[in-house]
C-alpha cells in the first residue's frame, strides 16, 4: 500500500531555543513524576541486561519514511530497547478493543499531567499509517511522532525531526491463554548529544519516560475491568557499542 503524506501544515519544534525551553520545564515534571512514584503501590520490576542484535528495531517501511525520520541511526549514544509489560486477569476485554480504543485516543491511557498527544495529522478517533502526534511533555520527550505501521492489536511510531529521541516504539496486546497481556516496545537512542546527557549520563529523563509509560500500561489495564497480576515490568537491553547502527544513506 502506498501512504501519500500530505504536507505539513506545523512547523516543527526542532531548534535549540525550543529545546532548552523544553528542559526548563523540568523541574516541575520532575516533581510531578516524584509525587506519583512516591504514592504508587503497585510493584515495578526493573532488570537491565546487554542487549544483541535482536534488539535492533524493524526497517522503516519505505513508503511512509522520508527526510524528517528520525531513524536509531541518526541518534547518539548506545541503543537501549526498553519493554514495558503488564499481565491481567479476570477479563474477556479481547485486544483489539484495547489496542482500538488507544490509537484511537493515546490520552486514555496516558498520564495527562505527565504527557498529551496532540494528533497533528490525520482524522480525531482513528488511526491510520502516515498519522502524526505531537507528544507535549514536562521533560525533554516533547516531539513529533508519526505511525509507520498498524494491526488490529499493534501499531508503531517513528520519531521525527524535533524529538529528542531517535527510534521507534511499539504498543501492542495480546491473550496468553486466560490473561491479556499489554506491552509497550522502545528501541531507541538519544536524538543529540544534550539529550544524551540529560538521559544516560543525569537519568532524569529515563525517569520522566517510566513514570510515563508505566502508567500508561497501569490505566490501560484498569479499563479491562481485571486485576494486575505481578505489577509492571520494565526491561532494559543496552546495545553494546560494536552493535549500535552508525549513519548511513536511505532507510
Amino acid at each position: 500500500m502506498i501512504v501519500v503524506l500530505p504536507a505539513r501544515s506545523r512547523e516543527i519544534p526542532g531548534t535549540r531555543l525550543h529545546r532548552v525551553a523544553v528542559v526548563m520545564r523540568w523541574p516541575l515534571g520532575l516533581a510531578r513524576v516524584s509525587w506519583r512514584y512516591l504514592w504508587r503501590i503497585t510493584p515495578v520490576h526493573r532488570t537491565e541486561t546487554t542487549g544483541d542484535e535482536r534488539d535492533l528495531p524493524e526497517p522503516i517501511p519505505a513508503e511512509v519514511y522520508d527526510e524528517d525520520v528520525q531513524r536509531v541511526e541518526d541518534g547518539v549514544g548506545p541503543m537501549l530497547r526498553r519493554r514495558y509489560s503488564v499481565c491481567v486477569t479476570g477479563t474477556d476485554v479481547d485486544p483489539d478493543v484495547v489496542l482500538g480504543r488507544f490509537a484511537g485516543d493515546p490520552n486514555c491511557g496516558a498520564p495527562a499531567e505527565v504527557a498529551v498527544f496532540e494528533k497533528i495529522r490525520g482524522e480525531p478517533a482513528a488511526l491510520c499509517v502516515g498519522d502524526e502526534f505531537l507528544i507535549r511533555m514536562p521533560g525533554p520527550w516533547n516531539g513529533p511522532v508519526r505511525v509507520i505501521a498498524q494491526s488490529p492489536t499493534s501499531f508503531r511510531l517513528a520519531t521525527l525531526r524535533g524529538h529528542l529521541e531517535a527510534g521507534q516504539i511499539e504498543f501492542r496486546c495480546r491473550r496468553e491463554e486466560d490473561r491479556l497481556l499489554f506491552e509497550i516496545d522502545s528501541s531507541a537512542r538519544s536524538g543529540d548529544r544534550l539529550s544524551h546527557l540529560l538521559y544516560d549520563r543525569l537519568k532524569l529523563a529515563k525517569e520522566i519516560q517510566l513514570n510515563l509509560w508505566v502508567e500508561t500500561c497501569l490505566r490501560l489495564a484498569r479499563d479491562t475491568g481485571g486485576r494486575t497480576r505481578g505489577g509492571v515490568r520494565v526491561e532494559t537491553r543496552r546495545l553494546p557499542e560494536a552493535l549500535t547502527p552508525s549513519p548511513r544513506v536511505g532507510v
